[in-house]
């Protein structure tokens, strides 16, 4: 990671952040480090997040929809809302600047154990 870190003392679930899209989130991660390439068998390279080391664990979430109804056979009849943004849950000492992403949900989609 680079930069100015700070830490994260909560006790509750998250930290939870929002970037404005996924595109968002992939500069944010790389800013702070968070991906490397790697190359298989072949020869081909990829960019791969490392989710979780020892100083960190990051599940992504992605977009987040609430409601939507689907008849018997899984069709959808009225489709889900799309939530704002490109979600993050993040357990480790913080990048610089992510304190700007911070949300508070007050029912959160998915927490660390």
């Amino acid at each position: 990671m680079t930069g100015e870190l700070l830490e994260l003392t909560e006790s509750a679930p998250g930290p939870f952040f929002r970037f404005a899209n996924r595109a968002a989130w992939l500069t944010a991660a790389r800013t702070a480090g968070f991906m490397t390439t790697v190359t298989d068998d072949d020869g081909n390279k990829s960019e791969q997040l490392q989710s979780y080391t020892h100083s960190h664990a990051i599940d992504v979430v992605g977009i987040i929809t609430e409601g939507g109804e689907w008849d018997k056979e899984g069709v959808e009849i009225v489709a889900p809302t799309k939530l704002d943004g490109y979600h993050i849950n993040y357990l480790g000492t913080l990048p610089t600047g992510w304190e700007a992403y911070t949300v508070t949900p007050k029912n959160p989609y998915r927490v660390f154990a």
